[in-house]
């Protein structure tokens, strides 16, 4: 019975995939101003947020 609502609250970290992106591409064209450097670095700024969230997803998973 709580399948679904457990599949919302998993769906709600969809959202931070657009807000990853928006952050990440915009820091990096805020440092670069060529469009072959803005692109990787957007890239590589989007994993480094994601990874960071993950590891305080699991350390939160983990302490409480």
């Amino acid at each position: 019975m709580l399948l679904p609502f457990a599949m919302a609250q998993a769906l709600d970290f969809l959202y931070a995939i657009p807000l990853i992106a928006a952050t990440s591409f915009v820091y990096a064209g805020s440092r670069h101003e060529q469009m072959r450097v803005i692109i990787p670095a957007g890239i590589r700024i989007s994993l480094w947020i994601t990874g960071f969230l993950a590891a305080v997803f699991v350390l939160m998973t983990v302490i409480f």
